[in-house]
């Protein structure tokens, strides 16, 4: 993150915006710009201009428009996800454009919103994924998930690193993978906030995932929940 700080001393953070429409960047422009710890550093209109000026600016976090013009925000994401920039991306869609989640999760991005949520959500997103997490937890996203990951294909989990799994880190897994946060985690098994972010760190390493949402991507390819379900 950007070592400049706010008025309140917490760290600025730094935010691209790509969409290829003019009034929406405004609109997200106004919303974030007005946060004492968020700088927009920059706006692009199209998928090729958002991977080369993020390189550039080096963000925190790009939110991406899933349709642009040239190339796309899915392909966009998954040629940002596989560079050391380190950006955390947030992925905006409509209603109308659903069945592109699930791949843009799968291209590497954080989290997504629908662009019909409130400011407020736009806002905590952008927290959320300026801290290394995933965005996951709404229940909008958990209601997305489950339908389009229902059309996946499902496969065998890879023996070796799901076998290196405990039996309380696959159930961690699981309800990560229902979309419940660390707290409500914890709340369930009855343990700490810590343990519950302890198992998650050894999930990711063992898994060799990315984040949250890798686990989520991970769980319902290989048929270690289903949609609507527990698992």
């Amino acid at each position: 993150m950007d070592a400049a700080r706010g008025p309140s001393g917490h760290p600025v953070i730094r935010v691209l915006l790509a969409d290829d429409q003019a009034v929406v960047r405004a609109g997200l422009r106004l919303i974030l710009g007005e946060q004492e710890d968020i700088r927009i550093v920059g706006e692009a209109a199209d998928g090729n201009e958002a991977v080369a000026m993020a390189m550039a600016l080096t963000p925190d976090v790009v939110v991406m428009d899933i349709r642009m013009p040239g190339l796309d925000g899915i392909e966009a994401t998954r040629r940002l996800a596989r560079s050391d920039l380190g950006a955390s991306v947030l992925v905006l869609t409509t209603y109308g454009l659903d069945e592109y989640v699930f791949e843009a999760l799968r291209a590497g991005a954080a989290g997504f919103l629908v662009k019909t949520d409130p400011p407020d959500r736009l806002i905590e997103a952008v927290r959320v994924l300026a801290t290394g997490d995933a965005l996951i937890a709404p229940e909008i996203t958990r209601r997305l998930i489950d339908h389009f990951v229902a059309a996946a294909p499902v496969s065998l989990p890879p023996a070796g690193r799901w076998g290196d799994l405990t039996g309380r880190e696959r159930e961690v897994l699981r309800l990560v993978a229902r979309g419940l946060s660390n707290a409500e985690i914890a709340a369930e098994l009855f343990v700490g906030d810590g343990t519950v972010k302890t198992h998650v760190a050894r999930i990711l390493a063992k898994l060799q995932l990315r984040d949250r949402v890798q686990v989520v991507v991970f769980a319902y390819e290989h048929g270690l929940v289903t949609p609507g379900g527990a698992g």
